[in-house]
């Protein structure tokens, strides 16, 4: 992964020897992201140019817009650079533990903003908003999770709690435990979910004997299993969707 940003650099810093390299800040003014973002908006950026933005300076011979196209290139996606660790961004010329932990400041602004969107309305008026965090928190982790969302009567979110990890392809999981948390947080009902690691959003035979388990153990507490979702980095596959609760 790093010799491939290495020589995207290379190639890049050879290509403008011979000829003046131009900054952003020699660009018109309507194409330079900053300007472009006050002016239009964020919606009306490229990944890269937004990307850009974050970086603020480039590289010898790369101005940060193409530094942010070849991190693109390099990790597949946003959403994989997001997910990413230190010792992978560490590799990318330029790049260091304080920018890295500025990506995850803003990460995780992310996911707090998608939690607070959950706190103020019945989370079953907009179900989105619960898969955009499930998939958001957990979706790229790199071992199998296993997260509870405690509800109130009114559905709406108490807290979150990740109650288990493990391997890449199994996270224990206890129902008495899960009892246990709801009944410390008053909780009414609760939303589970876990992430399939492999990026295979289907579930299991496990998966659906855990959620019968659950609905049952919580039965008795009075308290609702609304749903178990499957997450991947791109998906959030629901059991109540698909008629198994």
């Amino acid at each position: 992964m790093d010799m491939m940003f290495a020589d995207c650099v290379q190639t890049s810093y050879s290509q403008s020897k011979g000829k003046s390299f131009m900054s952003i800040i020699d660009w018109p003014l309507a194409e330079r992201p900053r300007e472009k973002l006050l002016a239009q908006g964020p919606a009306a950026l490229s990944d890269a140019e937004l990307l850009a933005i974050f970086l603020r300076t480039g590289i010898k011979g790369m101005t940060a817009v193409d530094m942010a196209r070849q991190l693109l290139t390099q990790f597949g996606s946003l959403a994989a650079l997001l997910g990413c660790q230190l010792a992978d961004f560490e590799r990318c010329p330029g790049l260091g533990a304080a920018k890295y932990a500025q990506l995850m400041a803003c990460k995780e602004l992310a996911r707090r903003a998608l939690a607070e969107e959950m706190t103020l309305s019945d989370v079953l008026d907009g179900p989105d908003a619960v898969k955009n965090y499930l998939r958001w928190a957990i979706g790229r982790r790199d071992v199998e999770v296993f997260v509870v969302l405690f509800l109130s009567a009114q559905h709406r979110l108490i807290t979150v709690e990740e109650l288990a990890s493990g391997t890449l392809t199994e996270a224990r999981v206890y129902p008495r435990e899960v009892a246990r948390r709801c009944l410390q947080h008053n909780a009414a009902a609760v939303i589970v979910a876990h992430n399939h690691p492999s990026g295979v959003a289907e579930p299991s035979a496990a998966d659906r004997a855990l959620t019968a388990s659950l609905t049952a153990a919580l039965a008795l507490l009075d308290c609702r299993l609304l749903d178990h979702f499957v997450v991947t980095g791109s998906q959030a596959v629901s059991m109540a969707e698909l008629g198994w609760l």
